[in-house]
This record gives C-alpha cells, sequence and structure tokens, in this order.
C-alpha cells in the first residue's frame, strides 16, 4: 500500500494511463452488468415520479416559471436520477470491496491517489451520463421535451456525475459498515436531492429558506439542467457552473487526502 503514500518515479511514467483505463472500465463494467438494476429501474423510478404527480396534481395546475408543471418537472427528477445513481456507483463499489476485504486488490497495485479518485469517479459520471440519457429518451418519447441548450444539458449532466460520485467515494471510505452507508444517504443526500428546487421553484420559498437553498450545490445542478432542458431558471447557469465546479474540487480534494493517508481503507 506504499502507493499510497509515496509514489517516487514509476517506470510507466507520471500517469499509469493503463492502470486507470482498467480501474474505470471495472466500474463502468459493473453497474452495465446489472444494467436492470442500474439503467431500467431508474428510469421507472422516474416515470412514476411523473405518474404520481400527473394523477395526484392534475390538468388544473398552473404553470410554474411559465411552462407547464411537468415540463418544469422533468428536469428536476432526471437530475435527481443522476445524482442519486452517480452517488450509488462509488459509493457501493467503494463499501463493498471494503466489507468484502477485496480492496487491497484496488491498493495494492501502482495506482496513485489521484489515478485511484478518478478511476471511481470515470464510473459514476459515466452511470448518471447513461441514465441521462434513457431518461431524456423517454422524455422526448412521451412529453416531448428536447433541450433547448444541448451544451448546457450536457456541462450540468456531467457535473452532477462527478460532485455525487467524488461525495459517495468519500462517504464510501467514510462508511465502514453498509447501515452507516444507508445512514449518510437517507439523512444526507436524499435530502439535498428533494430540497433543492426539483418539485418547485425556489422563488416560492420565504427569504429564510430561499437563501439556505441558494447554497446547495444540488440546486444549482438542478437550476442548471432546467436551464438547458426547458431554457428556464431560477439562476445563472455560469453561476451555477462556477458554484457546482468549487463544490467538486473541494469534495475531490477532500477525497484524495483520505486516499492518499489510506484513512479507513488500512487494516
Amino acid at each position: 500500500m506504499q502507493n499510497l503514500v509515496d509514489q517516487g518515479t514509476r517506470r510507466f511514467g507520471a500517469v499509469n494511463w493503463m492502470g486507470l483505463y482498467t480501474l474505470a472500465q471495472r466500474e463502468t463494467l459493473r453497474f452495465l452488468a446489472v444494467w436492470t438494476q442500474t439503467l431500467l429501474a431508474p428510469l421507472v423510478t422516474a416515470g412514476l415520479f411523473l405518474l404520481i404527480f400527473t394523477i395526484a396534481i392534475g390538468p388544473s395546475r398552473p404553470d410554474v416559471m411559465g411552462v407547464p408543471f411537468l415540463t418544469f418537472l422533468a428536469p428536476g427528477i432526471m437530475m435527481m436520477t443522476v445524482i442519486q445513481n452517480a452517488f450509488a456507483n462509488t459509493s457501493s463499489s467503494m463499501v463493498i470491496a471494503k466489507v468484502q476485504g477485496n480492496i487491497v486488490d484496488t491498493l495494492m497495485p501502482p495506482l496513485s491517489p489521484l489515478e485511484i479518485l478518478l478511476g471511481y469517479l470515470a464510473g459514476g459520471i459515466a452511470r448518471g451520463a447513461l441514465i441521462a440519457c434513457v431518461v431524456a429518451l423517454a422524455f422526448w418519447v412521451f412529453l416531448s421535451i428536447t433541450p433547448q441548450n444541448p451544451l448546457v444539458t450536457l456541462v450540468f449532466v456531467l457535473l452532477g456525475g462527478a460532485f455525487m460520485g467524488a461525495l459517495g467515494l468519500f462517504a464510501g471510505i467514510f462508511a465502514n459498515k453498509f447501515d452507516q452507508m444507508a445512514a449518510i444517504t437517507n439523512f444526507i443526500v436524499t435530502p439535498l436531492a428533494f430540497l433543492s428546487g426539483t418539485f418547485y421553484s425556489v422563488d416560492a420559498l420565504p427569504p429564510v429558506l430561499n437563501a439556505i437553498s441558494h447554497v446547495n450545490p444540488v440546486f444549482y445542478l438542478i437550476d442548471g439542467l432546467r436551464y438547458g432542458m426547458i431554457g428556464v431558471s431560477d439562476s445563472s447557469p455560469v453561476l451555477g457552473g462556477i458554484v457546482c465546479s468549487l463544490a467538486i474540487l473541494l469534495v475531490c480534494t477532500m477525497t484524495w487526502r483520505m486516499l492518499r493517508k489510506g484513512y479507513r481503507l488500512k487494516a
């Protein structure tokens, strides 16, 4: 496990591209092998959310920010699905490896802490992006919603996968048991996703709650994707991109330090 402490001069150069690619491939194939759980199930969940809101609210619901409520709701559900699955991909991979004792298979190869971080992150981003594509296709077929700004849409999907993938790896390193991971998911990740403008415009909130929402990076992820998909948002997508990028940098730095020190990874 010396590679987590001091890399020195490595015979294959500054970056172990083969090792990084192999780890990223492993993390990607890991969720593709059970695609019915990792890709199909989130699509069904997103569809159920839309169906429930359609039945519960009905056609009498007024427009939100100048668009029909279901059109407003769709991007929020899409981003919520992306971030939850990106988080699940990295966190479950790390916790399972620790519980089963095979984390050593990741730590022993000549991979630097940054390469390990990027390898896990690639799997989380790939899963989030694939789910976004599947959900976007369903929205086009059933709701006739197509991205108004495809580049902005892509950027925020990738930012969402990167942020929650890094946060999932951080949580997976911190947690030693599945119940600890479940507590983090239930009390941190789920509230971040649900209380960030997924189902409503934050302009409708009282001033205090509105201010709190604006310090939540997930709000900017949802708001940015909403702008990319339907062209409306509560805040500037440029500001959202900056806030999300800084949040990703912060979480990645903390996770990198944990990997470098071998925090809760070494026996």
